[in-house]
């Protein structure tokens, strides 16, 4: 079976301003879930993440597609 490339996602979340953006509170408290290695581990990371914070609507936990900015010409 042939490996499968390495796309790299980001998971993190904080405190919101206002939950319909994506401006956090304060930067400094921003959680960072962590570095994962395709787009399905990392959406298992953030449903876990924002399963902790179901019932604080000002807390918003997304996935960054950090493959893309790294590689912003490659097909993905």
């Amino acid at each position: 079976m042939p490996e499968q490339k390495q796309l790299l996602h980001l998971v993190m979340g904080g405190r919101v301003k206002d939950p319909r953006s994506l401006e956090f509170e304060d930067l400094k408290k921003i959680d960072f879930v962590g570095v994962f290695p395709d787009y399905a581990s990392a959406v298992d990371a953030w449903r876990a993440a924002a399963q902790r914070t179901v019932d604080d609507a000002e807390m918003k936990y997304v996935i960054v597609h950090l493959h893309k900015l790294l590689e912003p010409d490659h097909e993905h």
